[in-house]
């Protein structure tokens, strides 16, 4: 705390935005007048008191006086060290300003009483960790600065005013900050004030001694990376020399690039535009690694390359031919694209509003009939690049358009990589499997397709990575699909469905002689005259060894095949050449696993018994011959009613209560004992019942299933039927003829039941299937009733099998 004591007459120093606190030692220039009138009046009154003359000295700010200045004696006066007139002044004690009084001398006389400072003895435990503080602090910034000897003497100060005092020597107070020690009389409180000052400032250098690092990291890898691209132009100038290259054929320079590129114009407007970014971006932007990204993709798209079309139309009939077995829909629809992209060409019209004359097919069939070989025939037959883009399990959307660039590892759709990849503007690019593409939450390609595959629109497709538009109208697309329900609507409606069946026993015949067997003669690794396979037994494997409506299983027969030939060569076995007939197939592969029903013993067929018959059905694997079993309960024990088994789908199971229902309302006039239907519960059952089965197709087969129960009348071995049936007994038309009829004729059926509005689909079902089936084309359930089941034996009652 501190006390006052006896007023004091002193001529005033004032100190402009200077101040000066106890305990400091100042030199004073006397060439100002105010400063040398203070010391001449001091020195005036020094003579008749004893003592050093006595000066106040006053911190000045902005032309007025602080209220407490500081007791000043005048140690010494003499010249300062450029050789002017000066007084060193030491500070004693503060003084509180009073009125002003007279006195000798030209200088300001005021009374000032001194303030007395006392600290209690010992120090409280708070003021000496407090001392410690601020010791701690000034040690750390005047090691800072290289002040080693000054930190000794600030160690020395064990005086809590003194050591407050001793910040008045710090250059980075303000004048401001040092008139606040100065009027603060408390020493603990000064103290506080100036540890609080030193610690702010030391924080604040930490601040800017940080900024300074970073800026100064910054700027050496500027420049170390400004030095290491100048030595790697000059040792790519060196290069150039040694290679004979010129200056300007320098890889990294995009403008020139760009301009050399022959880019279409929006193209190229784009592309420097990018490059404008390019030159204005740091070294060190990640937008730069972004954009020359972009521009080497867009420098390495074929902008302008086309391949010419090749309008030999026999030739490329002739290619298709070779490459390819029967699928003659697809031959006609290409031969018929060439001839009139030849056509067009000749009268000038290769674009006509904007737009080229691509072409989009859809080729929808079973597994193994050739659909992905085919596109690549297609591309052949043509001259064209050809390129496959698989889109089975794609579900992100930026698969088909791209991604944005503002993306990590954004890149370019499959279009457009495709296009890339085939180096010209106009390839034949095949879409595999375009009916297992889905959708999540990262969109749905499928409905990203509709622009692609929509010739009205594809001359403007943009990509979301290159975002320019792309011309895809000269581009052959050919989507493959295994089931067309599976492909949405929208996007069915922009492709021209083309339906690959399967094939005849004749085409696969001819497939297995003519491409299965070469290949697989090279993989097994035997000469095409060591092993030869006779046409009965490449028939027998396609008959009788696989059922189905491609190739792939033959194939593995005839790979399986020549691999048990080969194995046995190699074990001494057999010698070489040989010639597999089909009395050595069992030998070799074993039994078959699909011989004809018509084929077994009459008592193992499954129609042997009343109430069976066969039906024709489509599924994802082509066309196939499905039975239906029907049975009565016992009257006593079963309730009545239909029960339906065989995993059936809603369709199904209404065709099933519409037979019976016509069976019902029917029957009499068909004589049927219908008396069974109402007492007797009634159970049809489709064998393989793991599989689902679905739609309205089987009607014809189920009523005919129960007239043969009721009637005990066989259905013909030989006979299958597929149809709708409603409740008046009509039947009507269903869809997958020419693949029913193609399954019917690989099971070993002769004689085929369709609705009468299904003949014009006969046109599609090849002549050697027609010449072997005899169809019969109905309009009403009792033309199927007497085509298929067997007349009755004569005396015979009907025997109603009975489910036990």
């Amino acid at each position: 705390m501190a006390t006052e004591s006896t007023p004091l007459a002193l001529p005033v120093l004032p100190l402009d935005d200077e101040v000066v606190l106890p305990g400091m030692v100042v030199p004073l220039d006397l060439s100002d007048t105010e400063v040398r009138a203070a010391v001449e009046a001091a020195q005036a009154a020094a003579r008749s008191a004893p003592g050093k003359p006595r000066v106040l000295l006053v911190p000045r700010v902005d032309g007025t006086y602080a209220g407490t200045g500081v007791l000043g004696t005048v140690e010494q006066v003499g010249r300062l060290a450029d050789g002017d007139p000066g007084a060193l002044i030491r500070g004693r004690d503060r003084v509180r300003i009073g009125a002003g009084t007279t006195g000798p001398g030209a200088a300001l006389w005021v009374e000032g009483t001194r303030l007395e400072e006392s600290v209690p003895d010992p120090l409280p435990g708070q003021v000496t960790e407090l001392v410690k503080e601020y010791k701690a602090l000034a040690t750390a910034w005047l090691r800072k600065r290289g002040a080693w000897q000054v930190v000794d003497r600030v160690q020395a100060i064990d005086d809590v005013s003194a050591l407050a005092d001793n910040s008045g020597y710090s250059p980075f107070l303000s004048t401001e900050q040092k008139v606040a020690l100065l009027e603060t009389a408390d020493p603990v409180a000064r103290l506080k004030l100036a540890t609080q000052q030193l610690r702010d400032h030391l924080a604040e250098q930490d601040v800017a001694e940080s900024i300074a690092k970073d800026v100064q990291e910054g700027v050496d890898k500027q420049q170390r990376e400004f030095l290491l691209r100048r030595q790697l132009e000059a040792v790519r100038k060196e290069l150039r020399e040694l290679n004979g290259e010129q200056e300007g054929e320098e890889s990294d320079d995009y403008r020139a690039r760009v301009e050399a590129a022959d880019l279409p114009e929006k193209v190229r407007e784009a592309a420097l535009k990018e490059v404008d970014k390019l030159e204005r971006a740091s070294d060190q932007s990640p937008e730069g690694s972004w954009i020359r990204t972009w521009l080497d993709t867009v420098l390495e798209m074929p902008w302008n390359e086309h391949t010419e079309d090749a309008y030999d139309i026999r030739g490329a009939q002739a290619v298709l031919d070779a490459e390819h077995a029967g699928l003659q829909d697809v031959k006609e629809r290409i031969t018929e694209y060439l001839a009139v992209r030849k056509r067009r060409a000749e009268r000038g019209l290769g674009v006509v509003g904007g737009r080229r004359g691509g072409a989009v097919l859809a080729l929808v069939g079973p597994p193994g009939v050739g659909k992905t070989s085919l596109g690549e025939s297609v591309a052949h037959a043509m001259g064209r690049k050809f390129v496959r883009v698989a889109l089975g399990g794609v579900r992100d959307e930026a698969e088909i358009r791209g991604h944005r660039r503002t993306y990590v590892g954004a890149l370019p759709g499959r279009i457009v990589r495709a296009i890339k990849e085939a180096g010209s503007m106009n390839p034949v690019v095949l879409l595999d499997e375009i009916d297992k593409v889905g959708s999540d939450f990262r969109g749905d390609p499928s409905a990203a397709l509709l622009e692609v595959l929509d010739p009205a629109q594809n001359h403007t497709f943009r990509d979301h990575y290159l975002e320019v538009e792309l011309d895809l109208s000269d581009v052959v697309f050919l989507a493959t699909a295994n089931v067309l329900e599976a492909i949405p609507e929208a996007l069915a409606d922009r492709m021209e469905i083309v339906r690959l069946d399967g094939y005849t026993e004749d085409e696969k015949v001819v497939i297995a002689r003519d491409h299965l067997l070469p290949r697989q003669l090279e993989r097994a690794g035997l000469a095409p005259d060591e092993v030869t396979l006779e046409e009965g037994a490449l028939r027998k494997l396609a008959g009788e060894y696989t059922r189905e409506a491609g190739v792939r299983n033959l194939e593995r027969s005839v790979a399986r095949l020549l691999r048990k030939v080969a194995a046995q060569h190699e074990l001494g076995e057999r010698e070489l050449p040989f010639t597999v007939t089909e009395d050595d197939l069992r030998a070799l592969i074993g039994r078959p696993h699909h011989v004809p029903e018509s084929a077994q013993d009459p008592a193992e067929r499954r129609t042997s018994v009343p109430g069976v018959a066969t039906g024709l059905a489509v599924t994802g694997a082509g066309g196939d011959v499905l039975y239906v079993e029907a049975s009565l309960a016992d009257p006593e024990t079963g309730a009545a009613g239909l029960t339906l088994t065989g995993q059936l789908g809603d369709v199904m199971k209404e065709s099933a209560q519409i037979a019976l229902s016509f069976l019902r309302s029917h029957g009499a006039e068909l004589e049927l004992p219908v008396g069974d239907l109402k007492d007797r519960g009634a159970h049809i059952h489709f064998p393989a019942g793991a599989v689902p089965k679905d739609g309205p197709s089987a009607g014809v087969t189920m009523t005919t299933a129960l007239a043969s129960l009721l009637s005990g009348r066989l259905v013909r071995t030989d006979v299958a039927m597929t149809g709708e049936v409603s409740l008046t007994g009509r039947v009507l038309p269903i869809g997958g003829v020419k693949q029913k009829l193609l399954a019917a004729h690989r099971a070993g059926i002769t004689t085929v039941i369709i609705p009468k509005r299904n003949e014009p689909d006969l046109d599609d079902v090849p002549e050697e299937v027609l010449d072997k089936l005899d169809v019969h084309a109905v309009t009403d359930v009792r033309q199927v009733l007497e085509l298929a089941l067997a007349p009755a034996a004569r005396g015979a009652a009907p025997e109603v099998p009975v489910a036990v």
